[in-house]
């Protein structure tokens, strides 16, 4: 820098102390406040940004929750960590459970489809591009689920995408949620966080499908942390030769489910298997039971299996940053270990290998968020209905264990969607249900779908009317969900 360059920015930072310096020195001065153990950090003022709906998550159910809120006209905003949309649909699933009632469990029962509305919109788009199975059913475990609905990763990320951007949605991804602005019960705003900084994003009504209910945790919500899950990892496998899988597990009685669709354009085509260890070579079944190895998985396409899970018990807790860090290793340890487990005792995997791997451990719980209602393991196999239920589901997880009655549907109630003390959140997602056994059915990825249509729908109609989560009318409700192809059973 020359001389008369350096002269004139000394005198542009205020000649000395009295206009520059002095505050020049203070950027540099320890805060009084701070000490060994905290850092306090100086307020900052934050560019604005006003919506009618912010969707935290875009997840199984926060996907659905946005379209739903711009479909139903607000103005929407989508937050998202990572860079594409689709949560445990595309990275911790072996297929979607599940859009139809358990009927081929139950002789003489009708066949529904019980999950409509923009899960099935999605559906129809996949099929378009051969990204999904469709509605294959089960031919053999049909007790636990009726049909198999297997998808592409990639393709649902981009259907996703494209879906939401036709809706109008503002899609943040690459986007942290940093914190909330509240008002006694009421949110006015969330923090986000990207590489273009800090900023508050205001809305009328919110919807929290973080799957560890970040949102309602900033908000104050009341939750607690069950833990009472394994966390898990998927990854694909290449260069398989499925039939020759098939035929193996076949040989030795060792097949529990099994759907035949279309794969690689062509239909009758194995899209789903499930295996019993047990009844496999002894070797592998025990290391297997070590790895938290499943031999449940599904595919869309020749030579691949899209979801290959191993699972781990959690030491210490979801939430924790350090405890899922020795939990991330420890479970790509485990795939690796799996994939040459399976070469060596597998016959059709002996030259296979991983071809993805989903970013970060999955959970099936993380924060369980406190609900005006929640669902028990009654409500679900008994079948029960609610005079404010927002859509119904049939599905669980555990069975033939534990089944819906009669092949039937039970109801989730508007209730179990709004975050208890707060006037203007929803949660969609696996962070509803205390019971275990009962969030066996309501964290299923279609029942996910479900409840984010459900809340995007009501968090339109509430910023529309310009009213708190629990002044909207049921019937208004209803009948937009009706009116956007929702399945009700009366």
């Amino acid at each position: 820098m020359k001389r008369r360059e350096f002269s004139k920015n000394i005198f542009a930072l205020g000649l000395g102390t009295q206009l520059g310096l002095t505050s020049i020195s203070k950027a540099f001065q320890r805060n009084p406040e701070t000490s060994n153990e905290f850092y306090i950090e100086e307020a900052k003022k934050l560019p604005k940004r006003y919506f009618d709906v912010v969707v935290s998550g875009a997840g199984t159910a926060g996907v659905v929750a946005a379209l739903a809120a711009a479909r139903n006209g607000a103005k929407t905003v989508l937050i998202e960590s990572k860079g594409y949309p689709g949560g445990t649909v595309v990275e911790g699933g072996t297929a979607l459970h599940s859009f139809y009632n358990l009927w081929k469990a139950f002789p003489g029962v009708k066949k529904k489809m019980v999950v409509k509305g923009i899960p099935q919109d999605i559906i129809n788009r996949l099929l378009k591009v051969g990204a999904t199975t469709g509605y294959a059913e089960m031919e053999t475990g049909f007790d636990y689920d009726s049909v198999c609905t297997a998808i592409d990763t990639e393709l649902y990320k981009l259907t996703i995408f494209e879906m939401l951007n036709e809706a109008g949605v503002f899609v943040c991804v690459n986007t942290l949620l940093a914190g909330a602005v509240k008002n006694n019960n009421k949110l006015e705003g969330v923090i986000v966080e990207s590489r273009s900084g800090r900023e508050a994003f205001y809305a009328k009504a919110f919807v929290d499908c973080t799957a560890y209910g970040d949102l309602s945790y900033f908000a104050g919500a009341d939750y607690s942390i069950p833990n009472d899950y394994d966390v898990c990892n998927s990854f694909g496998l290449g260069n398989v030769n499925i039939e020759k899988v098939y035929t193996f597990l076949q040989r030795n009685n060792a097949l529990s489910q099994e759907a035949k669709g279309r794969r690689s354009g062509k239909d009758d085509m194995i899209v789903r298997i499930q295996a019993e260890t047990v009844k496999l070579p002894k070797e592998f079944h025990e290391q297997a039971s070590k790895l938290g190895l499943s031999m449940t998985t599904t595919t869309v396409y020749d030579n691949y299996f899209m979801f290959i899970k191993v699972n781990y018990k959690l030491p210490g807790i979801p939430t924790s940053r350090d405890d899922i860090a020795k939990a991330e290793l420890e479970i790509r340890q485990r795939q690796y270990k799996s994939l040459q487990l399976m070469k060596k005792f597998i016959p059709g995997c002996e030259n296979s290998y991983i071809t993805r791997t989903s970013p970060s451990l999955n959970i099936r719980r993380g924060r369980l968020i406190t609900c005006d209602y929640d669902i028990t393991h009654e409500d679900v196999i008994e079948a029960k209905h609610f005079n404010d239920e927002v859509y119904v589901y049939g599905f669980h997880d555990s069975a033939p264990r534990y089944q819906v009655k009669n092949g039937g549907t039970y109801g989730v109630p508007y209730r179990a969607l709004c975050v208890k003390g707060i006037d203007n959140l929803y949660v969609a997602g696996m962070m509803i249900t205390s019971d275990q056994r009962a969030h066996m059915s309501t964290r299923n990825t279609v029942s996910c779908m479900a409840q984010g249509q459900a809340t995007g729908t009501a968090a339109a109609l509430c910023s529309a009317k310009n009213i708190m989560s629990r002044e909207l009318k049921y019937e208004h409700l209803r009948s937009a969900l009706i009116k956007n192809n929702v399945y009700f059973e009366t």
